[in-house]
């Protein structure tokens, strides 16, 4: 998988260029102008353009990722569920940990990750009722346990809780009501490649074409061009993807749905955005070299799926 785009200042994806200073004051390569100077054909020397991060451990953690993610996913349904589950129970506690270091705020992190996780097999075993009884429950135990520490606090702590416990465990239900599907190993496969296509059409383009901020306050480095890179790659992709791997799918249906999760991925991107930036870091967590955490992977991911699960049931049904 590319590298986070979500990096607070400039992430690498959607990327502008930016200018090389040069501070050595010695000469430089023949035929090779300074940003200002005048090229051989007499217009300014373009800057060298940077990645941003190091590309060579975040391509070989994003496929080595991929592939446990791909293989659990096509050995036994249930193995993907406990990647999922640890997926979330991870998340959760980056988000929490980070909540509580930049703003004091506590949020419950045993019920929001116990209810997290029976939130995830709650919706695989009964679909959206399941989960949505999870949520219920898990809102109320997030409530409870908060009661046992001085009132200082407390509606921000448990307002906090409820956004963890939507953000990361509920969202990511919709994966695994993917997945419960005939087809679901498929559907969910499709609903990673999209999503990985997007933000690798939006990195190309960007990093290669990107002149036009899409929005400077919230994530400077995105570009207008990344966004047509992250639709044009997303639509292709899935045209494919439901002609050829989604049983009953239209190649009309893959470019609506490649539309929409461009759109939802880039929203979720400027959505974690916006959260490291009140909070005021770079990424949300270190356990993946060259991508930061395991929420600076889901930040797309987890906005995306409640997109392509309804797509997919309304363009080939539930099940």
């Amino acid at each position: 998988m590319p590298p986070s785009p979500d990096a607070v200042g400039a992430g690498p994806a959607y990327r502008a260029e930016h200018p090389v200073p040069d501070g050595s004051g010695g000469p430089r390569p023949e035929g090779r102008p300074a940003p200002g100077e005048p090229g051989p054909e007499g217009r300014p020397g373009r800057a060298k353009k940077k990645a941003g991060r190091n590309l060579p451990a975040a391509i070989g953690v994003g496929l080595g990722l991929g592939a446990v993610i791909i293989a659990s996913l096509f050995v036994e349904k249930t193995v993907f569920v406990g990647v999922v589950v640890l997926g979330v129970v991870v998340g959760l506690w980056e988000l929490t940990s980070r909540l509580a270091e930049r703003k004091r705020i506590h949020a419950p992190l045993i019920p929001l990750a116990v209810g997290g996780a029976a939130m995830v097999v709650a919706g695989y075993v009964r679909g959206a009722e399941g989960a949505w009884v999870a949520m219920a429950l898990t809102a109320l135990a997030v409530l409870v346990w908060r009661m046992t520490q001085p009132p200082q606090d407390y509606l921000k702590d448990v307002t906090a809780g409820l956004f963890a416990a939507f953000y990361v465990p509920f969202l990511a239900t919709f994966v695994v009501m993917m997945l419960a599907a005939h087809d679901g190993p498929w559907r969910v496969f499709v609903f990673l490649l999209l999503t990985v296509v997007s933000d690798t059409g939006a990195y190309a383009v960007g990093w290669r074409f990107g002149n036009h901020k899409l929005a400077p306050r919230i994530s400077p480095g995105k570009t207008r061009e990344g966004l047509v890179g992250a639709v044009a790659f997303a639509m292709a992709a899935g045209a494919l993807s439901m002609t050829y791997l989604i049983d009953g799918g239209r190649w009309w249906q893959g470019l609506l749905l490649g539309l929409a999760v461009a759109a939802s991925a880039t929203l979720g991107d400027l959505g974690e955005s916006m959260i490291k930036r009140d909070l005021g870091i770079k990424d949300m967590g270190t356990l993946l070299p060259g991508h930061g955490g395991i929420m600076d992977r889901l930040d797309s991911l987890l906005p995306t799926a409640p997109v392509v699960w309804l797509l997919l049931v309304i363009f080939v049904g539930a099940s």
